[in-house]
């Protein structure tokens, strides 16, 4: 059954890649059939849902189940060809009337819950985002006014497997306990869409804040997250990724007020904040040998040590290069110094922003010069009063 999406797809790196859509679209018109069938006593075998992006979905209906006081029934994921956790899960709901007015939702087996402040739901709440939610809602009254019912329904949404594959995804991170959380604000999954990983960033940010974390610490990936194990005191399960992000990281904490950022990053992704780069993939910028060369320059190399560090392939083999002249430590001052200009020019002043770098070969190599006060913040370990502020 064609689905309304075979006509979308992005092209990236010359492949096209078709479009999915949510767990919010996937309860919605789940919910939406079993409220028809509950109350008309008819199967529903499909369900066409508009969704807030505008596109038409046309989905099956599955595992339908019409009892006197309760239908319950699935639609299956359809991540489109994002590397989506949730793909091919069935997202059932469950419909009963009730004495009380209204439509009740709520989450069962497979739905987390929400156990920390800072996310969209509140604290106890199942994690179904405020679009699905309002998505349910819409469907489920669709239903009700069809069968000219205007009595209260409760609707139940669950995701065998759910804890599971939750598990693996940052969703413990996050204080969301016992399963996933029925997602999106479009109704549609664009393949290995940025909007959604640097909106994920930021819902962390948000959480850490909510949450005590008036300064946080950030790391681009595992490799900063494993080098701030080497810190004594240092808990890593307070810190965020930022991925290849820098910039939005640093919009992100402005926009939620904020007080400062500590990145701990390996110098192969920070070598390019030192250059103003704030989106560090590759496939956006690289210069990582031409800003060495450069801090290489300045440290007083002379040409030939320039050329042969822009010949480099990897930051280690420029790092080696820096060693044998003697000339890392002031390098090392001139590109932090870059990197703390360019973090606070993007974010004009509103913030503080600290840095360390690191290689996994040389260990620390240098940090920026408020980097070891900021650090003191997330000890464990610190006596009390030794940091009034925290």
């Amino acid at each position: 059954m064609k689905n309304g999406l075979e006509d979308y797809y992005i092209i990236k790196d010359h492949k096209k890649l078709r479009y999915g859509y949510t767990t919010g679209s996937c309860a919605a018109a789940a919910s939406g059939a079993a409220a028809l069938m509950l109350l008309s006593g008819k199967t529903v075998e499909r369900v066409d849902l508009m969704t807030p992006k505008g596109i038409l979905l046309h989905l099956e209906i599955l595992d339908i189940r019409i009892g006197k006081e309760e239908a319950s029934c699935a639609v299956r994921k359809d991540g489109g060809d994002d590397p989506d956790a949730t793909d091919g899960l069935l997202v059932y709901a469950s419909v009963r009337k009730t004495p009380e007015s209204g439509i009740h939702i709520d989450g069962g087996e497979g739905v987390g819950r929400v156990t920390k402040k800072g996310l969209e739901q509140p604290v106890g709440a199942a994690a179904i985002n405020s679009t699905p939610r309002a998505m349910i809602e819409s469907e489920v009254r669709k239903s009700a006014e069809l069968c000219c019912y205007d009595g209260g329904l409760s609707v139940v949404i669950s995701i065998p497997g759910g804890a599971q594959i939750a598990a693996k995804t940052f969703n413990p991170r996050l204080g969301i306990e016992g399963g996933l959380s029925v997602l999106g604000t479009s109704g549609i999954v664009i393949p290995m869409s940025e909007e959604a990983l640097i909106a994920s960033i930021r819902t962390e940010m948000g959480l850490r804040q909510a949450n005590g974390g008036g300064y946080l610490l950030v790391t681009p990936g595992n490799y900063g997250e494993a080098f701030l194990r080497t810190y004594p005191g240092i808990d890593t399960s307070d810190s965020v990724k930022c991925s290849n992000y820098v910039g939005e990281t640093l919009d992100h904490a402005v926009n939620l007020g904020i007080r400062g950022l500590l990145f701990v990053a390996h110098i192969g992704k920070f070598i390019k904040v030192s250059g103003g780069i704030m989106n560090t993939h590759s496939r956006c910028a690289d210069s990582r040998a031409e800003l060495m060369a450069a801090a290489a320059i300045r440290a007083g190399a002379d040409l030939e040590t320039a050329r042969r560090i822009l010949g480099t392939v990897t930051t280690d083999e420029a790092l080696d290069i820096l060693i044998e002249k003697g000339l890392l430590e002031d390098a090392m001052k001139d590109i932090t110094g870059r990197i703390r200009y360019y973090l606070q020019h993007r974010c004009q002043g509103a913030i503080e922003t600290e840095a360390i770098l690191f290689s996994n070969v040389h260990g620390l190599l240098g940090q920026t010069e408020g980097a070891e006060t900021m650090l003191k913040r997330f000890r464990k370990d610190d006596l009390p009063g030794e940091n009034e502020e925290r």
